[in-house]
Order: structure tokens, then C-alpha cells, then sequence
């Protein structure tokens, strides 16, 4: 990833908080066939290892965990908020039209190598705290013991665990910190606008960053 310095973001509880927030990853292996990408949610166990584990599942019916090369680390890109730059929104435009459209985003890349795991037990546990972690802020949580449990049985045996130790974690958070402070307040005031759909999310980490 190309990543010049002022935009590089190393804090790990900063990368680790987009992961969290954001678990749908793209998993890049790669396969027999060349690279393969999947879109895959993991879930962060940040206290395990140097810079943490990554949990999921996959289909059974996906090649992905017998189609990929033992010897090279996968790579699990986590896409944070996203926006569209318009240069009208920068006050310099107006003193010398030096200003040209960009698109800022926050992303991580968190590479190692992919371990396959084929047994129930650890599905089941893994698939509990999944579904105890993404129901916690439903009004009526659904738990795994909410169905049948030959219905569970049978939906755990048509996937199959991954494991991610995390050996090399990199963020990019492109959020205009290299403009001038009336340009990074017009930003903020342009994304507030409601013209972007992760307006405020942006904003925020415009805000929140400083040259």
C-alpha cells in the first residue's frame, strides 16, 4: 500500500478500534489459480499475540481454506469510513483556484498466515461469541440456543474455522491532513453538509487529526 508518512497511522488501539468497528474484511490469498479475494467478518481477540488474533468462518463449499499457499501470509483489509473531497470546500480555492478533487478514507491492512480450523467444538464457541458480540445492541438479542440444535449442528458443519495471527498491521488514515487548517474546517463543514452518506463519520476523523 502506498503510504506516505503523514498519512500513516500506527497507534494499535486506533487500528485495532476500525477492526472492531468495522470486521468486514477482504481476505487476499493466494490460490492455485492466482489471488483471491472474499469478503469475510473476523472478529479481533487484540490481547492475544504481538498485535492480535483474527477469528472467522468461511462456507465449506468455499475453496478458499484448501485453495491457498501455506507458505504466504494472507492479507485481511478492514475498509473504514470513506468520502468524496469536493475542492469547493477548501477557502483557498477562492484565493488562487489551486485545488483539485481527492477522496479521503481510513484503512487497515493486518497480514499473517491463515491456520484452518475443521472442528465443532471451536466453531460452536467461535459462533457464540460472534453472535453474543453483533446481537448485544438488538432490543431482543438472538443467542445460538434460540434454534433448533440439530438446526445448529447442521449449519456448523457446513463451515469451517480460520485463524489469523496477526504478524504485520498497517493503517492509512487519508483524512486531509495534509491541508491547511480553514481547509480541513471546510471539509468538516462540507461533510456536516449531508451530501455524503458517511459524512459524519469522516468529519469526525478530519476533526480529530491534526498536520
Amino acid at each position: 500500500m502506498y503510504l506516505p508518512s503523514h498519512f500513516a497511522e500506527s497507534d494499535r488501539q486506533v487500528l485495532h478500534r476500525l477492526m472492531q468497528d468495522y470486521p468486514l474484511s477482504t481476505l487476499i490469498t493466494q490460490s492455485s489459480a492466482g489471488l483471491d479475494a472474499n469478503h469475510i467478518p473476523l472478529i479481533l481477540s487484540a490481547e492475544e499475540g504481538e498485535h492480535g488474533v483474527l477469528r472467522g468462518h468461511v462456507a465449506r463449499a468455499n475453496p478458499v481454506w484448501k485453495d491457498y499457499v501455506a507458505t504466504t501470509e494472507v492479507l485481511a483489509v478492514f475498509q473504514g469510513a470513506d468520502a468524496y473531497i469536493s475542492p469547493s470546500w477548501y477557502p483557498t480555492k477562492k484565493e488562487n483556484g489551486k485545488a483539485v478533487p481527492t477522496w479521503n478514507y481510513a484503512v487497515v491492512h493486518a497480514s499473517g498466515p491463515l491456520r484452518v480450523i475443521d472442528d465443532a467444538e471451536w466453531l460452536r464457541a467461535l459462533v457464540t461469541r460472534l453472535t453474543t458480540h453483533h446481537e448485544a445492541a438488538m432490543a431482543q438479542p438472538w443467542s445460538v440456543g434460540d434454534a433448533p440444535p440439530d438446526y445448529i449442528e447442521k449449519m456448523i458443519s457446513a463451515i469451517v474455522g480460520i485463524e489469523i495471527p496477526i504478524t504485520k498491521l498497517v493503517g492509512k488514515w487519508k483524512v486531509s491532513q495534509n491541508q491547511p487548517v480553514q481547509n480541513r474546517a471546510g471539509v468538516v463543514d462540507g461533510l456536516l453538509s449531508g451530501a455524503q452518506p458517511n459524512g459524519a463519520a469522516m468529519a469526525a476523523l478530519v476533526a480529530s487529526k491534526k498536520e
